[in-house]
């Protein structure tokens, strides 16, 4: 169902390790409650790794900008997208200065959805899909710099999502999420 348009608008932000099922669920709720999706990883392409568009070299862009102390600019890029009063998915949160300026802009629409998954299952997902060819290949881009302050945001969600069964399990978590807070609009 999509929004109520009676209610305040939803802008969701969804974090989690590589593999976790993030790009999914943002997929899925943009799909099934007619949110616009945006995605990190596609605002810091298209702002400065036009010749890096693989995931390693989104990661070091990434770092680059993280590490350059350039997060609340990204953000503030992501943010100018997004039209006022449109509900909204964001996909790929990886730092706390992410979550903060979402929060500040946003509240009291903005939600947070953090999704766990095991390490082997998140390896093993990204293998299938030819991401990743070997288990180190996984380790190494699973501990680069830019994905380290992922962790930090496990805190920041009122119930991190399990994520490690089939996809429809996945999307009945999310729709269950998606009930709470449009029950709790209405209260």
């Amino acid at each position: 169902m999509p929004p109520d348009p009676q209610t305040e608008r939803l802008v969701i932000g969804i974090a989690g390790r590589i593999g976790a099922g993030k790009t999914s669920a943002a997929r899925y709720l943009s799909a099934r409650y007619g949110l616009h999706y945006f995605r990190y990883s596609l605002v810091l392409a298209e702002w400065r790794a036009s010749d890096r568009e693989n995931k390693a070299g989104l990661q070091e862009v990434g770092w680059e900008i993280m590490g350059g102390g350039l997060q609340k600019e990204l953000n503030n890029r992501l943010i100018a997208r997004i039209e006022k009063g449109v509900s909204a998915v964001v996909d790929g949160l990886r730092h706390p200065i992410d979550y903060a300026s979402l929060q500040d802009c946003f509240l009291p629409s903005f939600h947070f959805f953090y999704i766990d998954s095991p390490p082997t299952l998140r390896w093993l997902r990204l293998r299938n899909r030819g991401r990743y060819s070997t288990r180190e290949a996984f380790e190494a881009a699973d501990s680069h710099p830019v994905e380290q302050q992922i962790e930090a945001l496990r805190s920041k969600s009122a119930t991190p999502l399990q994520n490690k069964g089939s996809l429809d399990e996945l999307y009945a978590s999310l729709d269950a999420q998606i009930g709470q807070i449009q029950s709790k609009g209405r209260a």
